[in-house]
């Protein structure tokens, strides 16, 4: 491909002594390193593939452009290193998560000229086999929807937030555009986080189960989460935040109309695992309550998977912790009861970036590290479903 440069990389973690292959593969904790010392790489998301390995989607510095370039790598199924791939920098600004159709792996970024949004398909190894133009530019958030992606992004020409429905093949079959409101002060938070000058915003974009569609972006001046059919000119619900220093930072369906959410106020953290959120009237994020996180760095990045961990439906919530580490909270899906926490990350400091359940029972989560406390890099601590089970049993 025109797009690909190799490049080698040094792994850091060395490998488990322990002559059992089944529980190399169950647990373990990998670091990974180059020996280009003026590079920063971050991870997006993780996916695991069919091989038992995993593909991560990243994001790397550039000295070229004000945008990051993109950073792909592929591991086996004991972290070990396969291969890697700096992409060109032609492609910037790249999403997660990676999204899963026909076989193959998608992601959202732009052209570093024009700004044009495209979409790119990656087979399991992380080889690009496809690239689609897509309308508009700024993309912030995708997710899956059945056979298809959603898409939310920013129109930086008319100033408006824009969810769309993309096919895999990259056409537009639905849209609706949302004004930020008039002003430079709306945009500054916007465009400082995708030349990632600022604080790094929580644009999420989704659909409730055979309903409605919902982004966490930027709606007359203010971070909010929206509720739209995509039919109508305004949303018919909006969740209001605090301008950028309050709102959601992740929303997650639940069954019978219910959410996990994750909210963030002048930079204190709630988590609700169970909660009601009114998707047909103008509400404030500031009513929801929650409970309280102290212990999470301020405005903190926060991940929510639903899960199954030792027979029991489970709300996984990962965060970022004063103390540098990753925090792993555990609540029952039915009762919102919180059944455990554990910690990940030691010496060096931790970052999340993504979690993902692995066919085994257990759960990969990748994050970024901090090698001798200032080269970004990436990693990945692999739980097997005893370590799940005895950190997430109940009280």
């Amino acid at each position: 491909m025109r797009y690909l440069f190799i490049f080698g990389l040094l792994l850091l973690a060395a490998c488990s002594n322990e002559s059992d292959p089944a529980a190399d593969k169950a647990s373990f904790t990998r670091i990974y390193d180059n020996n280009k010392f003026n590079a920063t790489y971050y991870p997006i998301d993780i996916k695991q593939t069919p091989d038992g390995g995993y593909l991560i989607l990243g994001g790397r510095r550039l000295t070229n452009s004000n945008f990051s370039g993109i950073y792909l790598l592929k591991v086996d199924e004991l972290g070990g290193f396969i291969a890697e791939t700096e992409v060109a920098d032609e492609l910037v600004a790249p999403i997660g998560p990676l999204l899963v159709a026909n076989d193959g792996y998608y992601f959202f970024c732009m052209t570093n000229v024009g700004l044009q949004t495209q979409l790119v398909k990656l087979d399991a190894d992380g080889t690009i086999d496809g690239q689609f133009n897509v309308a508009g530019n700024y993309p912030a958030a995708a997710a899956q929807d059945g056979s298809n992606f959603l898409l939310l992004s920013y129109d930086n020409q008319d100033k408006e937030s824009v969810v769309s429905v993309v096919t895999p093949t990259g056409s537009v079959s639905s849209s609706k555009s949302f004004s930020i409101g008039a002003g430079d002060a709306v945009e500054e938070p916007i465009i400082n986080h995708y030349l990632r000058t600022g604080r790094q915003l929580p644009f999420l974009v989704g659909r409730m189960p055979g309903g409605v569609f919902y982004f966490n972006g930027f709606y007359n001046y203010t971070l909010s989460l929206a509720f739209t059919n995509l039919a109508a000119d305004e949303p018919q619900g909006i969740v209001q935040g605090q301008q950028d220093d309050g709102g959601l930072s992740q929303v997650v369906p639940l069954e019978g109309g219910k959410f996990a959410l994750a909210r963030f106020n002048f930079g204190d953290n709630y988590f609700l695992p169970t909660a009601t959120l009114n998707s047909s009237g103008i509400s404030a994020s500031t009513d929801l309550g929650g409970n309280s996180m102290p212990e999470l760095t301020p405005n903190a990045t926060v991940k929510i998977l639903r899960t199954t961990i030792n027979a029991r439906k489970v709300v996984l919530y990962a965060s970022n912790t004063r103390s540098k580490q990753i925090a792993l909270v555990g609540y029952d899906e039915s009762t919102g009861s919180l059944i455990g926490s554990k910690y990940l990350g030691f010496s060096n400091p931790f970052e999340v970036a993504s979690l993902t359940p692995t066919t085994d029972g257990g759960l990969a989560v990748c994050g970024t590290t901090y090698v001798a406390g200032r080269f970004a890099r990436i990693c990945i601590f692999k739980l097997s479903a005893q370590e799940l089970t005895e950190a997430f049993k109940g009280f």
